[in-house]
């Protein structure tokens, strides 16, 4: 199967191109966004990328795509042309945490505690069980910095934040310092998740937020 991948959860995201079988996994090309851009940058790079290697988009039997947390604009903008090409092309679609990205490109097994810079003074947490290349989710929740030290349980903790591991390391915890997932990541856990049959429709793809917006934080409470 070809295997589309994109994140557009920070400031730079990027989309992958890969050969995927049961037994094997082949990255072709990963594709660097600029930030701020992805908007006009996606879909036109997304065909250059797979024209290069001679494929058109009918080529591409599914999808992975990074489903947050992170940028609120980036993300809608990259589940957006991932659910308008896989409604399209009628093709499933693997939606990914970049915390359960972050656990499985670790390395570690078991209990796993992903931790990314969410700023504001606020981290995103993930507690997953990791076996492999698959990833239980536990949890997943904001917490402010200080809660950090009351939160780690003896689990092997992760991230690809050097502030966040700081921050760690000065609480007198061990931490694991990693490079932070790009779309080829997103590409190998999606197809992970595509074999065991956990995947979601176009209309079904959403945004995992953890964060409220601004609009809704601002709006206040509901009647």
């Amino acid at each position: 199967m070809l295997l589309l991948a994109a994140d557009t959860s920070g400031k730079h995201g990027s989309i992958a191109l890969a050969r995927a079988e049961s037994d094997s996994f082949e990255v072709i090309e990963v594709v660097p966004l600029i930030g701020g851009t992805f908007s006009a940058q996606l879909v036109p790079q997304i065909a250059a990328l797979l024209s290069r290697h001679g494929f058109s988009k009918q080529d591409v039997g599914g999808f992975a795509v990074a489903s947050g947390p992170g940028s609120f604009t980036g993300l809608r903008v990259g589940l957006a042309a991932i659910k308008a090409l896989a409604e399209v092309l009628g093709r499933p679609i693997a939606a990914v945490s970049l915390l359960e990205a972050v656990a499985v490109a670790s390395g570690a097994r078991g209990k796993v505690m992903a931790v990314l810079d969410a700023g504001r003074g606020e981290l995103y947490v993930g507690e997953y069980d990791v076996t492999g290349e698959l990833a239980k989710c536990l949890q997943e929740r904001i917490l402010v910095r200080d809660q950090l030290e009351q939160t780690l349980d003896g689990s092997a903790t992760v991230t690809p934040d050097a502030n966040v591991a700081e921050l760690a390391r000065g609480a007198g915890l061990k931490v694991h310092e990693i490079e932070r997932p790009r779309s080829d990541a997103i590409a190998r856990v999606g197809w992970k998740k595509i074999l065991a049959g956990d995947t979601v429709s176009p209309e079904a793809l959403e945004a995992n937020y953890i964060r409220r917006s601004d609009a809704e934080i601002f709006a206040g409470p509901g009647p």
